[in-house]
């Protein structure tokens, strides 16, 4: 089984940056409580249009499936769904930049 580093990208929706970055600050603490992510922390920053970028690691492939069939994860993913909208890294404004700057978000996680 080896790791799986993912990059996720969540836009806030209009009027809704703090509750998406609270959002964010419950993210991996749910999903290490369901054994799905190992202990390291994540790597998490905001880009010039306000989208939260954050990279972390899934145990491995079956976690990330299981995590599908999770009621915990699916709740979070629900509360996630209405504060933004999911998108990939390659929409996120200055990801066709050479190095991407991103405002870093420390999430005490």
């Amino acid at each position: 089984m080896s790791k799986v580093m993912v990059i996720a990208c969540y836009r806030p929706k209009q009027d809704k940056d703090d509750e998406l970055l609270a959002q964010v600050k419950t993210h991996l603490p749910i999903l290490r409580a369901e054994g799905l992510v190992d202990d390291s922390p994540s790597l998490c920053g905001r880009a010039k249009d306000g989208t939260i970028v954050e990279v972390f690691c899934w145990k491995s492939e079956s976690a990330v499936a299981s995590a599908h069939e999770n009621p915990a994860v699916e709740k979070m993913w629900q509360a996630f769904g209405e504060v933004c909208e999911y998108t990939s890294i390659g929409k996120v404004d200055g990801a066709h930049d050479l190095f991407t700057p991103l405002e870093p978000i420390d999430l005490d996680v």
